[in-house]
């Protein structure tokens, strides 16, 4: 049954893990970049829109990226107070545009004062894997004033949240493989150490091939999912996110054994 199930997983990390995937998932947007630092932010942001239609998920962070004039790392560093205002109009789902220009003074407080973004889940990481690389991003992400509403996209494990978009993110930004699909532009960070992203899709999957039996799509269900697949990959495990996700969201014939 083991042999079988990873021949599965394989067999649908190759299908998906291919460049033909990005057009149509929110990793098109860091991939309009080449600089590190646009790669991140607009890694961040699209994954923190990452809700509903894919294809308005896109639509959104190429708007937002617009209102940054296609250079989100240099608007950050550079915007004023005065600059965030044209962000009081943008919407997407239960995101507003109070939520879009607390998100973005924050991460202009992480670059300007924390090392960036792969300094601060660094951090975190080196305290307590994953998890504490999450809160740690939630602490000075949201260290200054603001609506408390804005706190609820970022989903914490504290919380219980499985943090599906946070761990996509970080997924995107840590996995090192020759697809070119996932940038792997941080170092520090082992894929051994990373969270499989859990979701509806995911989750769906992983139960039917019997990889996860808690029914919650909770931080408890997103752990346990990870250390089962590190049978099959011990050194990168999350890249069966492909795979699950694939199955799950693309609604392909499920394989039977």
């Amino acid at each position: 049954m083991k042999n079988q199930i990873v021949e599965i997983l394989e067999e649908y990390v190759l299908k998906y893990n291919q460049t033909s995937f990005i057009a149509d998932d929110p990793i098109s947007i860091p991939h309009l970049f080449t600089k590190k630092e646009d790669i991140e932010i607009a890694g961040f942001l699209a994954a923190i829109l990452a809700w509903g239609q894919r294809k308005t998920i896109i639509q959104k962070s190429k708007e937002l990226m617009q209102w940054m004039d296609f250079e989100p790392y240099q608007f950050i560093n550079q915007a004023t107070e005065k600059d965030f205002i044209r962000f009081d109009n943008f919407k997407h789902r239960t995101f507003n545009g109070t939520d879009c220009i607390t998100l973005l003074t924050g991460l202009k407080n992480i670059y300007e004062h924390h090392g960036g973004l792969e300094q601060v889940f660094t951090n975190g990481f080196k305290h307590g894997g994953a998890y504490e690389g999450i809160e740690q991003l939630a602490v000075i992400l949201f260290g200054y004033p603001h609506l408390k509403r804005t706190e609820k996209h970022l989903a914490r494990p504290s919380k219980g949240s499985a943090a599906k978009r946070i761990n996509m993110f970080l997924r995107w930004m840590v996995r090192k493989d020759k697809m070119g699909v996932d940038f792997g532009i941080w170092n520090d960070i082992s894929p051994k150490d990373l969270i499989c992203p859990l979701d509806l899709h995911s989750g769906t999957t992983a139960r039917r091939l019997g990889l996860l039996e808690r029914n919650q799509n909770d931080w408890s269900a997103a752990v346990t999912l990870t250390e089962t697949l590190k049978q099959y990959d011990p050194t990168d495990p999350v890249k069966y996110d492909f795979a699950l996700f694939g199955l799950g969201v693309n609604k392909q014939p499920f394989p039977y054994f």
